[in-house]
């Protein structure tokens, strides 16, 4: 079995690189020459050095049974970069494809719960719910999804939507560790997480690939359960043994820190997650979905929890002296 894990120098990539090469799968890695590889460096590796966004550096995209294209932008300092990574790329690697890969298995397209959008109502929702993404980086992701699903008469495609994704080697919500650690956390009202542990994540990747039930479906992924943003902040604080001070913002001046930060990403010519695109989702409180579907087609049963996920995470962090 042959596979191509676009973005696999990334948090969630490499994890799937792993889980990949311990279930008997011959790996490619579609790979910029500029990646880090610290997480690549496997001899059963085959790096194939392109760019989805440089449409003629994917011709050597041939002869794969699966395809996982999890290569994406979730923080940039301008809008219309998102749209060029996660949107205009996606569709030059799809119309390869087929072309190259006539005897492909399935085309998996890690998507997010942002393409969606925050839930408006008291009810979980669902994907027959009509998306509303509420930032270009979930909007780009959405028409990312229109663009395969053209596809799906071409190449058998399945698309996944986790919600926040944390653990071992995460550097987003690495940032909420950070601050904790230091003992003060800025903090702007109650609001809901749907989570997903890393290794639950990647477990609903391949089932995604290798169950012909999902052929042509979007499904939402997360552990199952909806937690209080009081529940994740404790939940940290306690793996961190730290006593933690809540400093209350005010919603509105988020926009202004949004832009600040969008501004000292320019700067330093590296962007950030605090950003305005950012603050338009945090302006939100409820970020959850409903993982019925998932379960019932995939098979899927998430396993870790936020108590233990929480703390083998903070464990990682303290090992490799990130916090």
């Amino acid at each position: 079995m042959k596979a191509l894990v676009t973005g696999a120098s990334g948090f969630i990539g490499s994890h799937l690189v792993e889980k990949l090469l311990s279930s008997g799968y011959e790996v490619s890695c579609l790979v910029r020459k500029t990646s880090n590889f610290r997480w690549l460096e496997n001899p059963n590796l085959t790096i194939i050095h392109g760019d989805c966004a440089d449409k003629e550096s994917l011709n050597n995209i041939r002869g794969f049974d699966y395809i996982f294209h999890l290569a994406g932008l979730t923080k940039a300092n301008c809008g219309s970069e998102f749209y060029t990574v996660n949107t205009k790329a996606t569709e030059n690697i799809v119309e390869i494809v087929p072309k190259n890969n006539p005897q492909i298995r399935r085309f998996v397209y890690l998507s997010s719960l942002s393409a969606f959008g925050p839930s408006l109502n008291s009810k979980l929702p669902d994907e027959n719910h009509k998306p509303h993404p509420v930032s270009d980086y979930g909007n780009s992701k959405l028409m990312g999804e229109e663009v395969v699903l053209k596809y799906r008469d071409r190449m058998p495609i399945s698309i996944l939507r986790p919600s926040a994704v944390y653990g071992p080697r995460d550097k987003e919500i690495f940032l909420f560790f950070k601050l904790i650690k230091r003992g003060i956390l800025p903090y702007w009202g109650k609001g809901h997480v749907s989570l997903v542990y890393i290794d639950d994540l990647i477990n609903a990747i391949i089932l995604s690939a290798e169950k012909e039930e999902a052929v042509g479906e979007v499904f939402f992924i997360s552990d199952g359960m909806v937690y209080s943003n009081e529940e994740v902040i404790n939940e940290i604080a306690n793996a961190l043994e730290v006593k933690l001070m809540r400093v209350r913002l005010p919603k509105a001046i988020l926009p202004v820190i949004g832009f600040i930060g969008e501004n000292v990403g320019k700067v330093i010519n590296k962007a950030t997650m605090i950003n305005r695109d950012k603050i338009k989702e945090l302006m939100y409180s409820e970020w959850v979905c409903d993982i019925s579907k998932a379960k019932d087609k995939l098979g899927f049963m998430p396993k870790v929890k936020l108590k233990e996920g929480i703390k083998w995470t903070a464990e990682w962090y303290k090992i490799h002296r990130w916090i």
